[in-house]
């Protein structure tokens, strides 16, 4: 059995006689000899790549993503019949990380003050005496929050990533809801059901998406949910861009009906040039840098190839 392993990333497996591992340049076409591989390990793949992997590996079995998010594998092509695993849970630290500094920057307006920096303006709305505690209902040309005490934060798509965000969240005096399919309670947080969401929607201060892209979130961050926010509310994605409603999000922005956003997914990527989104005000933008660090691959991949080789269940199946 033949596997290969993106040379995008370093991952250390055991010598075992079961498989064969073969490295391969992910933004290039699979050399005619290793076409018949069972297995394709993908971190860093172009799309032409994947669609060129779909069309050749004709043995192909399993695909072990190390990306969180599996919907560019998903458009590639592959067979029906090829199980895809991702990497939930390699990713939480980091992204988690990420959220927190997109966060922060937002309720300090960090951006403003890089900016102030480079124009060699020292920026008295944001220094010195200030307001205490969440401002709400503010006014200004400088939409921001202040501090996070008391901040009331939805974390919409309430998985590993989020549960490992709260708590940090929590630590800075914030106080976290969760919106998920279902309602409940996870990681001692309360969470509502999607269904629901309206009435949390209400009274958030800042909402974080981190959602993955799917048929069901589509779009979901549209205009209905961006005129329920309070005008001073800032939105934060780190989930998938075709999770958003982009241009009724620039709309809103324009408008000054919600106080700011931080992107840092898109619907496409990288964004183009034209896109009205660089122009928007209060808009901060960073370029998929959240995830890119999976931690703790070679003990996973070895866990799932043990598995695979004796038949048994994989981790991290997504369902088809």
């Amino acid at each position: 059995m033949k596997v290969l392993i993106p040379s995008s990333i370093v991952i250390t497996l055991p010598d075992d006689s079961r498989y064969d591992v073969v490295t391969y340049d992910p933004r290039s076409p699979i050399v005619d000899e290793h076409c018949d591989a069972e297995v394709l390990v993908v971190w860093g793949n172009t799309r032409s790549q994947l669609a060129d992997c779909a069309q050749r590996l004709g043995g192909l079995r399993w695909i072990a993503a190390l990306s969180a998010g599996v919907d560019v594998i998903e458009a590639a092509g592959f067979a029906a019949g090829v199980v895809i695993t991702n990497a939930r849970g390699l990713h939480d630290g980091p992204v988690a990380e990420h959220t927190l500094m997109l966060v922060l920057a937002v309720v300090r307006r960090f951006d403003v003050m890089v900016l102030a920096q480079r124009d060699k303006r020292w920026a008295r709305e944001l220094g010195g005496v200030q307001p205490v505690g969440i401002q709400r209902g503010q006014s200004g040309a400088v939409a921001r929050l202040g501090t996070l005490r008391d901040a009331r934060v939805t974390v919409w798509g309430f998985g590993s990533i989020a549960q490992r965000l709260a708590p940090m969240l929590t630590a800075l005096g914030a106080e976290v809801t969760g919106v998920a399919r279902s309602a409940g309670v996870r990681g001692g947080y309360r969470v509502v059901s999607s269904a629901d969401v309206v009435e949390t929607l209400k009274d958030t201060d800042v909402l974080i998406n981190v959602l993955p892209a799917t048929a069901h979130t589509e779009n979901v961050i549209d205009q209905a949910v961006l005129d329920v926010l309070p005008a001073h509310a800032w939105l934060i994605n780190v989930g998938r861009g075709a999770t958003v409603d982009e241009a009724a999000l620039c709309a809103a922005l324009h408008a000054g009906a919600i106080g700011g956003a931080a992107l840092d997914v898109f619907a496409w990527e990288p964004l183009p040039e034209s896109s009205p989104l660089w122009d928007a005000p209060n808009l901060m933008i960073t370029p998929h840098a959240a995830g890119g660090r999976p931690e703790g691959v070679s003990e996973f991949l070895r866990e799932n190839l043990v598995r695979y080789v004796e038949g048994r269940a994989l981790q991290n199946v997504v369902p088809q």
